[in-house]
């Protein structure tokens, strides 16, 4: 049985809370499919349950350390795996997939550095497969990171305690994503180490950059090269432009405050090109054969970054592991920072 992926600004209002102590055991994931010898050695949990986490879709209460992790949508696998926990079931990647076996490259390295096998998977693409997660028999199903329904939660809340996103579908930070995730996996202390480190490592590497951090406003927009009526523009919302505004050192344009929070894509008119001013640097998904074009119009060619051709052009064809990164993600960071970094120091260098 399978549910269609509801769109990704389905909004949810709920605030994320926690409440936690100290206990120990340890995560098992018992099953064929996820590499038995690695799971055995997980961590021990930090936490003592039960432990209830509150969520855009409601509370979860999940009553002691699960041994068996399924996991739904984007980068909550990679958050289970980077503490140490095999997911006995995952979600084909269909998005940065290098070699087309629906596992990202920084995943299939940790599970080599781990000794494990690939999880069970399915395919996600026309929504939850809920029976394949049913037969995994997992004892928590993670979703921090994706875009349920309130359908879609009530349905998996029937096979096991379900942790969805803090308020809004798709609206997760890769901070959160590894935080609530580990939350639930009793790991919460170990969690907040590994953003820590994580996020220094962003730090030092944005700061190795000349062009970095030199006040210039920065938008993941996209364009439609047959109709440029209008600018695409991710909000505060989406992780991604959360990132170049937060790690990235590129201010916050205007437009992208003014579009609030609401919903993760907003746009401008071109007539309303004006209002793009601060856009200096812009990264966006294609092959960089649309700079011309774009260019060549009277009015987008006034926005700063399509001027001095300061933008930073994703093509997932070419190169789908850098295209997914800019999307950071747990275990994808390593690659963001020597691949994505340099490719926006790069932009910024032309900004004027």
């Amino acid at each position: 049985m399978r549910v269609s992926r509801p769109a990704a600004a389905v909004i949810a209002t709920a605030a994320l809370s926690l409440s936690l102590a100290a206990c120990a055991g340890s995560p098992s994931g018992e099953g064929d499919a996820a590499g038995g010898d690695a799971q055995d050695q997980a961590p021990a949990a930090s936490a003592e349950f039960p432990i209830t986490i509150t969520h855009g879709l409601g509370e979860t209460v999940i009553e002691a350390q699960p041994e068996r992790v399924a996991t739904v949508g984007w980068s909550n696998q990679e958050a289970a795996l980077a503490l140490g926990v095999v997911p006995v079931i995952m979600e084909e990647a269909t998005w940065g997939d290098d070699d087309g076996d629906g596992v990202l490259p920084w995943v299939e390295d940790k599970l080599t550095e781990m000794g494990a096998e690939t999880p069970e998977m399915y395919d996600g693409t026309d929504g939850v497969d809920f029976e394949a997660i049913s037969d995994a028999q997992p004892d928590v199903i993670l979703a921090a990171y994706s875009g349920l329904s309130a359908d879609d939660y009530a349905i998996l809340s029937e096979i096991a305690p379900v942790v969805a996103y803090p308020e809004v579908a798709w609206g997760t930070t890769w901070q959160e994503t590894i935080t609530l995730n580990g939350t639930a996996l009793g790991l919460q202390t170990e969690a907040e180490a590994l953003v820590a480190d994580l996020e220094g490592q962003l730090s030092d590497a944005v700061d190795g950059y000349a062009n970095l951090g030199n006040g210039h406003g920065a938008a993941f927009a996209w364009f439609d090269v047959t109709d440029l009526s209008s600018v695409g523009f991710y909000t505060m919302v989406d992780p991604r432009q959360v990132f170049l505004s937060e790690q990235a050192g590129f201010e916050v344009p205007e437009a992208v405050t003014a579009a609030g929070t609401d919903e993760f894509l907003s746009s401008a008119a071109a007539e309303a090109v004006d209002e793009l001013s601060d856009f200096d640097v812009i990264v966006t998904y294609g092959t960089g054969e649309e700079l011309a074009t774009i260019q060549a119009d009277p009015l987008l060619s006034r926005i700063p970054a399509v001027a001095d051709g300061a933008i930073v052009f994703l093509d997932e064809t070419v190169d789908p592991a850098t295209a997914s990164s800019a999307n950071p993600s747990p275990l994808g960071i390593s690659h963001l920072i020597e691949n994505y970094l340099p490719m926006l120091d790069e932009a910024a260098g032309k900004a004027s």
